[in-house]
Parts: C-alpha cells; sequence; structure tokens
C-alpha cells in the first residue's frame, strides 16, 4: 500500500476509536503521532532493504509481529513517562494499521501467502521485485489498477472525514515555525 493509503486507513481507525472511546475526534498530538505510525514501518523497513542492503526485504524487521510487540512496550513506557498514553496509542494504531493493510488482498481467498513478514525473522519474508532504491521505486511505478484506485477512494473519505473532525493537528503543524522562532529569539 502506498504512504496516502496507509495515513487514511490509520485515520479512518482512530477517528473511529476516539468517537467511541471518547465521544469526540482525535486530539491534534495523538493524531500527528498516528500519521507518523502510519508511515514508521516503511520508513524503516524499505531504505534498509532496497537503499542500504541491510534487510532482505521491504516488508521485514519493523513489519514483523515480534518487533511490534517489542516496540509496543518501549512506546507505552515512553508514553507513560511523559505522561501521554494518547500519543503512544495514536503511534501504535498507526503503526499496526499500516501492518494490517500491507496483507495482500488474496487473503481473502484464503490464500496466506505474502503474510510470513508478521513473523520475520522466524519465516522468510515474502519475494518482492527488485528494487534499485525509494527514489526508484517512486519514479517508476506507473500501475494504476484497482487497487491503487481504492487507495485513492480512502484517502478522500479519510480526508473528508479528518475535516469533518476540525482537521486535528494541522494547526499544531502550522504553529512549529512560529514556536521554534520564539524559542530561538528568547
Amino acid at each position: 500500500m502506498w504512504p496516502w493509503g496507509h495515513l487514511a486507513v490509520a485515520y479512518l481507525c482512530y477517528t473511529a476509536y476516539a468517537h467511541r472511546q471518547f465521544d469526540r475526534p482525535p486530539l491534534a498530538l495523538p493524531a500527528l503521532a498516528l500519521a507518523v505510525g502510519s508511515q514508521f514501518p516503511d520508513l524503516i523497513d524499505k531504505p534498509f532493504a532496497w537503499n542500504f542492503d541491510v534487510l532482505p526485504g521491504g516488508r521485514t524487521l519493523t513489519h514483523s509481529l515480534l518487533f511490534g510487540a517489542a516496540l509496543s512496550a518501549l512506546v507505552l513506557v515512553a508514553a507513560d513517562r511523559f505522561g501521554r498514553r494518547d500519543v503512544g496509542v495514536g503511534f501504535l494504531v498507526g503503526h499496526y494499521s499500516h501492518l494490517v493493510a500491507d496483507v495482500p488482498p488474496s487473503v481473502l481467498r484464503g490464500d496466506l501467502s505474502g503474510t510470513e513478514y508478521f513473523l520475520w525473522p522466524v519465516l522468510e519474508p515474502p519475494a518482492e521485485e527488485p528494487v534499485a532504491g525509494l527514489l526508484d521505486a517512486i519514479l517508476h511505478y506507473y500501475d494504476l489498477g484497482p487497487y491503487e484506485i481504492v487507495q485513492f477512494g480512502l484517502f478522500a473519505i479519510g480526508a473528508l472525514v479528518w475535516y469533518r473532525d476540525g482537521m486535528p493537528g494541522l494547526a499544531y503543524v502550522l504553529g512549529l515555525p512560529r514556536r521554534a522562532l520564539r524559542a530561538a529569539t528568547s
């Protein structure tokens, strides 16, 4: 799945959780942590596999549930230490929604091949086409089939729901330069 698809799936999951659990839209910092978490597995695995040849594939280390268990413990301990469990939960919802969204559609037909990354390194990662690096993957991906169209549709729905929720996180991000300038001149 492409980054915008991961972001949309994560936001739709998290906003449903926030509305159900707290009867309100997501708050700014958890929404931002969610956005980072939704991209985190690919930000680690893809460069380390495709650019640095350290990992055997683009869905290995941070796509593994074994890594996820350790990551969850670390994130929640850190979030509790800073009194921001909501931010930790946002990040983890983003992370785990990413893993689930990467499950190939063939699973719906009962074909579990392609899900081996859940148990990497115990299982070998799914086979993937050779990629000459992250930039190469972005520049040479031209396939716009039904799977990609669904992702754009999900992104549009996610953007509309985010807008309806009051665009949580946007004001915080837009205020970062002002706060950085104020801190630098103080």
